[in-house]
Formats: C-alpha cells, sequence, structure tokens
C-alpha cells in the first residue's frame, strides 16, 4: 500500500513525465517555435556538429558573401560539392554563427570543414589546395 507521500512523489513524477515527453513532441513538430534558452542553444549546436560530421565538405556560408562565392567556385573548379548552410536565409542563422564562434574562434564566413577537420575561411581554403592539404584530407574518405 502506498503512503500519501507517495503517491504525492508519483504524480508529481508523472506530470513531469508529460511535461517532458509534451516539450519533446513539440520541438519535433515546431523546432524553432517550441525551444528557447539553452534548449535552442543546445539544439543548434546539436545542427551544427551532425552538418560538420555528417558531410565530407560542409560550409557554412551568406548567400551574398564574395569569399563565401570563391570558396564554392573553388570547389566546383575541383568537382566537389559542399554542404551549403547559407547563414542569411535561415532563421537561426546568428545562433549557429554563435556555435561557429565557440567551435572555431572565429564568426566570419565562410567557415569550411572538410571530413570534420576545420579548414578555415576562403584564404585557408586557397592555401590548403595550393599546398596539396585539402586533397589529402579529401582522399581520406
Amino acid at each position: 500500500m502506498m503512503t500519501t507521500t507517495t503517491t504525492t512523489m508519483m504524480r508529481g513524477f508523472h506530470f513531469q513525465l508529460t511535461l517532458v515527453l509534451a516539450v519533446i513532441t513539440l520541438a519535433a513538430l515546431y523546432p524553432r517555435d517550441a525551444l528557447t534558452g539553452a534548449e535552442a542553444a543546445t539544439s543548434t549546436s546539436a545542427f551544427v556538429q551532425n552538418v560538420i560530421y555528417s558531410n565530407r565538405i560542409a560550409m557554412f556560408s551568406k548567400s551574398y558573401c564574395p569569399y563565401c562565392l570563391g570558396a564554392k567556385r573553388i570547389f566546383s573548379e575541383l568537382h566537389e560539392k559542399p554542404f551549403v548552410v547559407e547563414l542569411d536565409l535561415r532563421d537561426d542563422g546568428s545562433q549557429i554563427q554563435s556555435v561557429l564562434l565557440d567551435l572555431t574562434g572565429k564568426r566570419t564566413v565562410p567557415q569550411i570543414f572538410v571530413n570534420g577537420k576545420h579548414i578555415g575561411g576562403s584564404d585557408d581554403l586557397k592555401a590548403a589546395v595550393a599546398n596539396g592539404q585539402l586533397q589529402k584530407l579529401l582522399a581520406s574518405t
């Protein structure tokens, strides 16, 4: 037989569990609307990590940036197709830039990753092509 205190604790636990499940469900249905604060930061960080580690080449870019366009041109000339996240076309673009700042120490674009390794920006990409580092990284897949 349960005591009144145990019954109250179980109801509280059941309520908390129901609330957590509701938040998870809402987050799945409305990812940008349901998450705020720490949850949104964690979600954004998870998104960035997923992009970096799920794609051979990942680039965080802005559609109008001449350095980003130059980096895209380099990959095109190499017949490589990066997975590009256009920050200016996303509602969470500034949050993604903040995550990139934490990861790389830079907030500028482009930020390029090859096989999960941070290459850097446009000038770093040019240098990696010139010294063969990019080709080595691409060959390691």
